[in-house]
């Protein structure tokens, strides 16, 4: 129970062998902060502050300028934002301070509990390029005990999706042919 306590404030999400030689460093009640940047050819340097909290959400604050209002910035948001032209690449162009040099998030503790599945679970059927996509989903018969794939790219063939997996009688010929 003490474990728990200590994980949800910041100073224990990391240990501090983790953190050691971290460039502005500053804990909080859930969350650590810390000096980060990202570099582009045209534009140089931008810099913010990086909040890891303890449920994986990681949230930038820009200060590339003094008249920057950025705030609450995903990491790829702000890769974009500093210039960067490949972006994509965040976890690779994001950099923090240690021991006086840049060092990729990559290669640093703070990604320990980011999880992009649990942040792509969020209810968003997006891919890559920003178009909904759907997956497709099985329904088992209750005759033959035969998994039936069940195409979910319109919103005829969910509904017919959602019919079969409410019936709980639901066999091989419900399904409509092609």
């Amino acid at each position: 129970m003490e474990n728990e306590v200590e994980r949800e404030s910041g100073s224990m999400i990391f240990s501090d062998e983790e953190l050691i030689e971290v460039s502005g460093l500053k804990k909080g009640r859930d969350f650590i902060e810390v000096t980060c940047g990202c570099t582009s050819h045209r534009y140089g340097d931008a810099v913010g502050k990086l909040r890891v909290f303890s449920n994986g959400d990681l949230e930038i604050t820009c200060e590339c300028t003094p008249g920057c209002n950025e705030d609450k910035l995903t990491p790829a948001a702000f890769e974009k934002h500093s210039g960067r032209e490949t972006a994509r690449k965040w976890k690779n162009n994001v950099w923090v301070i240690v021991n006086g040099e840049k060092v990729s998030l990559s290669k640093t503790a703070l990604l320990k509990y980011y999880n992009q599945a649990s942040k792509n679970a969020n209810g968003t059927n997006r891919s890559h390029n920003g178009r909904v996509c759907h997956r497709d989903e099985f329904v088992c018969c209750s005759r033959c005990n035969k998994e039936r794939r069940f195409r979910l790219r319109t919103k005829e063939e969910c509904r017919i999706h959602h019919d079969a997996l409410a019936d709980v009688n639901w066999k091989c010929s419900d399904l409509p042919y092609d």
